[in-house]
């Protein structure tokens, strides 16, 4: 099967004080038709390899090609054929959302009679068709949301990249521009990269990498990411934490995981629902809560990072609006 996409040894060093490794020698590949998840906590390097992929940023050594073209020899080649979905808006206030997308066609050099029928189809799948002549700025949050997913599709491209494209969008949206991505890959076997919060999301990739520190700590189906805990995550809250997880590796010599945001434990075990009588009964502070759940991505992320999917998720909206602009302009 071709590659859309080849890493090779990858990395990204920017010129600070400390020379920061933002990716530390990063390779992958993703068939041709593949849908791919790219996971990780803030400040992983997930981003920084996106912006490489995309052509927004330069690497410092290793190779990237996208569709066949090498991201610092030809990036108008790899730019040509690939579609954008930010999770930052970028469309233009001032014009209707029609004068966005027939903006994008003259981008892309689309023929006319192909560009309106392509954009009445996008504007009915994202339901917009009633508000096609007015302007952005009249539009609600997930309004312009919708507008920059029809955008990124209009021009069907082999390799489309998700930022989190549903963020704040309801579940019927979500399930209707879902939808209409899934029919693009079986008519024109198109290679989805995307990055997403949303666990439901993730579970229908073909394959998910999940990035930390600059590096890439585990790659394969979600059903076999899932199978690798080989146990139930046991998620818990006492009154001294502390002392609780210092007791969880004495007494049963468990790896414990501490929980940002609200806190808590967590903890993976065989057979959790055996184990709890135990817990309960063996340590010496009390308990206040405790949930078991069978092993789900959620976890998985959470079991290699020491994170939630939902607390690494941070919005650079603002900064990384300005980057795209002020770099495809550069070019």
């Amino acid at each position: 099967m071709p590659l859309a996409i080849e890493v090779k040894d990858l990395v990204k060093k920017y010129k600070n004080a400390n020379g920061k490794e933002a990716v530390r020698g990063v390779s992958f590949s993703i068939e041709e038709g593949e849908s791919f998840g790219f996971l990780g906590p803030n400040g992983a390097g997930k981003t920084t390899t996106i912006d490489i992929l995309c052509t927004l940023l330069d690497q410092t050594s290793g190779t990237a090609r996208v569709n066949g073209f090498d991201t610092l020899e030809d990036p108008h080649g790899v730019r040509s054929s690939i579609g954008l979905v930010f999770q930052e808006m970028t469309l233009d206030n001032e014009l209707t959302a029609y004068e966005n997308l027939k903006f994008h066609s003259y981008l892309y050099n689309m023929e006319r009679r192909l560009s309106e029928t392509r954009i009445d189809e996008m504007l009915e799948v994202v339901g917009l068709t009633e508000r096609k002549g007015d302007f952005v700025k009249t539009f609600s949050g997930g309004m312009k949301r919708r507008l920059e997913i029809a955008r990124g599709l209009l021009h069907r491209p082999k390799v489309l990249f998700l930022d989190e494209p549903t963020l704040g969008l309801d579940p019927q949206t979500r399930r209707s521009v879902w939808g209409f991505i899934d029919e693009l890959r079986r008519r024109h076997g198109n290679t989805v990269f995307m990055t997403t919060h949303y666990m439901d999301e993730a579970e229908s990739c073909d394959r998910i990498a999940i990035i930390d520190e600059g590096r890439i700590i585990a790659l394969d189906t979600p059903n076999v990411l899932k199978r690798s805990l080989r146990g139930d995550t046991i998620y818990l809250n006492t009154t001294d934490d502390d002392r609780a997880a210092v007791e969880l590796k004495e007494i049963f010599s468990l790896d414990v995981k501490r929980l940002e945001g609200d806190g808590g434990l967590a903890l993976i075990v065989e057979s959790g629902e055996k184990f709890i009588p135990r817990l309960l009964n063996d340590l010496s502070v009390d308990v206040l809560s405790v949930n078991l759940k069978r092993p789900t991505l959620d976890d998985v992320f959470l079991h290699m990072t020491g994170k939630e999917i939902r607390d690494a998720r941070v919005s650079n909206s603002t900064e990384n609006a300005r980057s795209v602009n002020r770099r495809f302009s550069r070019r």
